[in-house]
């Protein structure tokens, strides 16, 4: 398996999701700079598993132990190692043999020949995300620091429903149903300078995207309007240029969502990630017994969260704090 990203800000993430637990090395973090590790902790609440009825009720401390490249609270330059430990595993819930449709356990084991840990997903666990959080949230507070970058994000979608109390009441539907929902999470990143990413092959665009892809069920990301270009005159969606009272050149709209050719123009950055539903469900559904070799429907069982979405708030910022780090930070 490949679990290490990146050029600049590089991430190496281990572990699994029912194993002893979960960690992540960083490399290319500068020295001398004193990391908050209670706004570290703070990211990481926020994402944390049981703290909600709208999310899996299975309960991790997600408190990380750093090993590494931390002297006397400040980095030394040196790679950043760090690990949460594994607490509220129960394994007897997964089956060997019979893999969860929309899960990657069916890929998995044929890729890896069945040597690959099913018990909750292990590696391809949403569980991994704690590490990005962890990174990210590093990561968040040197862009602010050096730069003044702020990013922030909200479910502007789940089910369909945009309103906070329809979402909530979409997703406890889902649950007493034993389904589960998707979504779509909207991430604004404010202060990005003018002139990071490159054209072609490092643009903002795929360095963030290539991130989002990173978080399990993320299937879509969309950057300004999107997808909504599609059926739009270029007159309709063209952003204009103009001098500000300081004469400076500004752009009339952000349709682009802050990137043009793949570097920011220094505009609010503007994406969006289409979140699918949990695909373990307790609903029975149609699958196979490899080890009979035979069709079946089978109710899984197991802790999931009946919608992502909530708790992959902070992975996404997270996520996109990487990646700018990655294009620019």
């Amino acid at each position: 398996m490949n679990s290490t990203w990146g050029r600049k800000y590089r991430l190496s993430v281990f572990g699994e999701s029912h194993g002893k637990g979960v960690g992540v090395v960083i490399d290319g973090l500068p020295a001398g700079f004193a990391v908050d590790f209670d706004a570290v902790s703070a990211e990481l609440s926020r994402r944390a598993p049981g703290r909600d009825e709208t999310s899996t009720p299975r309960r991790e401390s997600d408190r990380f132990e750093v090993f590494s490249g931390i002297m006397d609270g400040k980095t030394t330059g040196a790679p950043l190692m760090a690990m949460t430990r594994n607490a509220d595993t129960r394994s007897g819930d997964y089956t060997p043999g019979i893999p969860r449709p929309g899960h990657a356990d069916l890929v998995a084991m044929l890729k890896y020949r069945n040597f690959n840990d099913f018990r909750g997903g292990g590696h391809f666990s949403g569980r991994l995300t704690a590490a990005i959080v962890f990174a990210g949230a590093i990561a968040k507070q040197i862009l602010a620091s050096r730069h003044g970058v702020a990013i922030i994000s909200r479910a502007a979608s789940i089910h369909g429903e945009t309103d906070p109390e329809r979402q909530r009441a979409a997703v406890l539907e889902a649950r007493a149903r034993g389904d589960s929902v998707g979504g779509v999470i909207e991430c604004i990143v404010t202060g990005v300078p003018v002139g990071w990413g490159e054209p072609i092959f490092h643009s903002a665009e795929s360095e963030l995207a290539a991130m989002m892809f990173s978080i399990p069920a993320v299937k879509g990301v969309e950057f300004g309007d999107g997808f909504g270009f599609a059926d739009k005159y270029g007159s309709e969606v063209s952003d204009g240029l103009g001098i500000d009272a300081n004469g400076n050149v500004m752009h009339l709209a952000n349709h682009n969502g802050g990137i043009n050719g793949g570097i920011t123009n220094g505009e609010t950055v503007v994406f969006r990630v289409a979140v699918k539903p949990t695909p373990t469900i307790s609903i029975p559904q149609k699958t196979v017994n490899l080890n009979t070799n035979e069709a079946i429907v089978h109710s899984f069982s197991g802790r999931h969260d009946p919608c992502i979405v909530p708790r992959a708030l902070p992975v996404v910022e997270c996520a996109a704090a990487i990646a700018l780090m990655e294009c620019g930070g």
